[in-house]
């Protein structure tokens, strides 16, 4: 309930009628003078408190620093560099926290307990913050984003992955309008899932691959559009949501998982599939043509139906930059489908490569992952009409 007490305020124009209706009216009894003393009853309203976001770095260019070997990560760079940076420190910007991640990593280092680690942090600080930004290398940010995407069940706040391709330090950085707009969007126009935000973006994480090595638009999300676009005004999408659980958030376990990925190429002999498959392997990602097609060949096939029985999950993904695997389209695909390959819809290599970590983690029958590949659990994949 507001708080009401009774104060005399200094009223610098002239006023001899009430300005607000009772029972909080200022009433003046005008004097000679021009200043009018008034006493009056105060409705104390609680002022919406600025947001406060956790900023987990974890290494990558933008906090690199130029040295004779190359770039560098230093640590402290990134705080020093931020405390330079006025637009940072706008009274318009959330607060934030930098908590540096020791050491430092290159994201072509990044492991499943990477992001387990990650996931934990997440959790730990949950309570304390309305959102959280992670600073990660470009490399394998799509892999993070997606890996997070799974292990954050029922996620009521938003996480935002994004880095840079030029160190903040740098003249033309993009590092700093990536972790600006980040921090911003995080706290002024929360999406409640895992995205990732680069070149003026907010994408699905799960949703992206990384599409340009050395341009400012090293993302994609081929099969989805943004859910967000930050131009002269920031503009939410109607992108479809993805799935959500209002219960309490849950961290689940990703631990390092035997995963195959094969691309089929013109004149792939049934040799190469069965060194691929061979144990402690438990999945396999098979890259096929168009929409899902792979060769005929008898001992091709075979070795993927020997996989199947043997409970080995097969997945089939389009090496298609967009569009979705359908494998009754052609003969190609069906025989496939008949060698107990299952589809993998619209999904991108990262997600479909976390979704089975996370999967396998969990100690779930064969089938029951199996079915859940097809299934849209956090928005990676479009389902059927």
């Amino acid at each position: 309930m507001a708080d009401r007490s009774s104060a005399i305020f200094l009223i610098l124009f002239p006023l001899s009628r009430p300005i607000f209706p009772y029972p909080h009216s200022i009433w003046c009894a005008p004097p000679a003078s021009r200043i009018y003393f008034c006493s009056f009853d105060i409705i104390h309203i609680n002022i919406m408190q600025k947001k406060s976001i956790y900023v987990a770095y974890t290494g990558g260019t933008i906090g690199m620093q130029r040295s004779e070997q190359g770039y560098i990560p230093v640590s402290g760079h990134l705080q020093r560099q931020l405390a330079l940076m006025p637009e940072f420190h706008r009274p318009e910007m959330p607060d934030f926290t930098i908590h540096e991640y020791t050491p430092l990593m290159d994201s072509s280092d990044m492991t499943p307990e990477d992001w387990q680690h990650i996931a934990e942090d997440i959790k730990a600080h949950y309570d304390d913050y309305d959102g959280f930004v992670i600073l990660h290398g470009t490399d394998t940010m799509a892999y993070t984003a997606s890996a997070l995407s799974f292990m954050l069940e029922n996620l009521g706040k938003p996480v935002i992955v994004t880095g840079s391709q030029i160190p903040l330090a740098e003249l033309r950085s993009d590092g700093q309008i990536n972790l600006l707009n980040a921090l911003y969007v995080a706290a002024n126009y929360p999406i409640n899932e895992v995205t990732l935000f680069f070149n003026n973006r907010l994408y699905r994480g799960n949703r992206t691959t990384k599409a340009h090595a050395d341009g400012f638009d090293a993302f994609a999300s081929p099969n989805l559009p943004p859910l967000l676009e930050a131009g002269i005004h920031i503009r939410r999408l109607n992108t479809p949501p993805a799935p959500h659980g209002e219960r309490e958030l849950i961290v689940h376990p990703i631990t390092p998982q035997p995963i195959g990925v094969v691309t089929i190429y013109p004149g792939i002999s049934a040799d190469v599939v069965r060194n691929f498959l061979r144990q402690p392997v438990k999945a396999l990602i098979l890259r096929s043509y168009g929409v899902g097609n792979a060769p005929q060949n008898k001992a091709f096939l075979q070795e993927l139906q020997e996989a199947s029985d043997r409970g080995i999950v097969v997945v089939n993904l389009t090496q298609c930059m967009s569009g979705k695997v359908n494998m009754g389209g052609y003969a190609t695909g069906n025989a496939l489908a008949h060698a107990g390959v299952i589809g993998g819809a619209d999904m991108t290599v990262e997600a479909t490569l976390t979704k089975l970590h996370y999967l396998l983690s969990q100690e779930l029958d064969t089938e029951t992952i199996r079915k859940a590949m097809s299934q849209n659990l956090r928005g990676e994949l479009t389902p059927d009409d």
